[in-house]
């Protein structure tokens, strides 16, 4: 299930998909980060909880208003920045790894018009899969 589907025609897609409980650690979901461009892809393992969830909708609110966002930013693992205007003059994510392989992805993806709403459309159903699964954290 998607919490975040960002791709565009030229084949450039960065994905967040929950693959469902965190085997372990009550109250989590297992999730990854994909990248796929014609030129490089990879993916990374993400831990998601409620309050990450509520980042992510508040990184949408931001978004709607016109600002650039950092998610996942100050905590341990990925991070991802969405740019609404990057270097190619279209929105750019990016996706950082700090922590196990050090290495950057800088994605230029020519997002629809209605891309903010198709995201909080995607967390919405999230929410409602696993609301009862997620601590209250």
């Amino acid at each position: 299930m998607d919490l975040a589907l960002l791709c565009d025609d030229e084949g450039n897609r960065v994905r967040i998909t929950v693959l469902g409980p965190l085997l372990g650690v009550s109250g989590g979901l297992a999730a990854e980060i994909v990248v796929d461009t014609p030129f490089v892809a990879g993916r990374l393992d993400l831990s998601l909880w409620r309050s990450r969830l509520n980042a992510w909708s508040e990184a949408l609110d931001r978004l709607e208003a016109g600002e650039d966002i950092a998610w996942l930013h100050v905590q341990r693992g990925p991070s991802v920045f969405i740019n609404l205007t990057g270097e190619r003059d279209c929105p750019e994510v990016v996706v950082e790894d700090d922590l196990v392989s050090m290495a950057t992805v800088r994605v230029p993806i020519d997002l629809p018009v209605d891309w903010i709403a198709a995201q909080r459309r995607l967390l919405s159903v999230v929410l409602g899969a696993w609301n009862d699964h997620l601590s209250s954290e």
